[in-house]
């Protein structure tokens, strides 16, 4: 909840700027819903995709106040984010909700983003296996592979703290959502991208991008400005 329309269309504007020169990798921008139609005109033509927060998994109804897959692709989306762990803590979404808008999202041409991730408390006991394995298997059920999912690992524990997981941390659950995507959609489950988020900066991205299994990254606070995000993208692209 960040950026009204005026900000949202000057960092949009210099975003799609900057990556005109980038013909490798993608780069996915989720302003909020006031500001989809204007983020879209500007980035049109250049290789920015643009991203809803949120959707409901119906298309259309008694929904006051929802967003619904339909009305996101409206307005030029390509991809949606779910499961956002602040989604979970505060609007209180649970794995079979999130399943819902992951099979409503695919149907109605949207990529879905679905976010997993263990709290500070799950990761200290030891549970961070059993917690996002969990989710993983919940917000995938009934869901035949399909290529457009992509599953963004982020710690509850490093959103905006300015903690991140470790590069071997952020590895280790990467390589155990892998192995989890081909036992349930067989080898090509494994060429799913798993992107990372969690307190991402220029800084520390370098080390995160050259692991093995970390495709990308789900940038929070740091896309809110352009130089940071930028910074991000440009050590990604030397690096990927």
């Amino acid at each position: 909840m960040n950026k009204g329309l005026s900000e949202a269309r000057e960092l949009a504007q210099k975003i799609a700027e900057y990556s005109k020169g980038i013909n490798e990798g993608e780069i996915v921008i989720a302003p909020p819903f006031t500001a989809l139609r204007d983020v879209h005109d500007i980035i049109k033509g250049s290789n920015v995709r643009l991203a809803g927060q949120n959707c409901h998994f119906e298309e259309k109804g008694p929904y006051t106040g929802e967003i619904s897959p339909p009305m996101l692709r409206d307005v030029g989306c390509k991809y949606v984010i779910l499961g956002h762990s602040e989604r979970r803590k505060y609007f209180s979404e649970t794995d079979e909700l999130i399943n819902k808008k992951v099979k409503a999202a695919l149907t109605h041409g949207l990529r879905p983003i679905v976010c997993l991730g263990e709290t500070e408390e799950e990761r200290d006991t030891g549970l961070t296996e059993y917690v996002v394995g969990s989710q993983l298997k919940k917000a995938l059920r009934g869901v035949e592979f399909s290529e457009e999912i992509v599953i963004a690992y982020e710690p509850v524990w490093a959103i905006g703290t300015g903690r991140n997981a470790t590069p071997e941390q952020a590895e280790e659950v990467h390589k155990f959502i892998r192995d989890l995507l081909r036992l349930l959609y067989g080898e090509k489950g494994g060429s799913l991208r798993i992107i990372y988020g969690g307190s991402v900066t220029p800084e520390n991205i370098g080390d995160l991008i050259v692991m093995e299994n970390v495709d990308g990254a789900l940038v929070g606070g740091a896309s809110l400005k352009s130089d940071s995000f930028i910074g991000i993208i440009e050590k990604t692209k030397e690096l990927k």
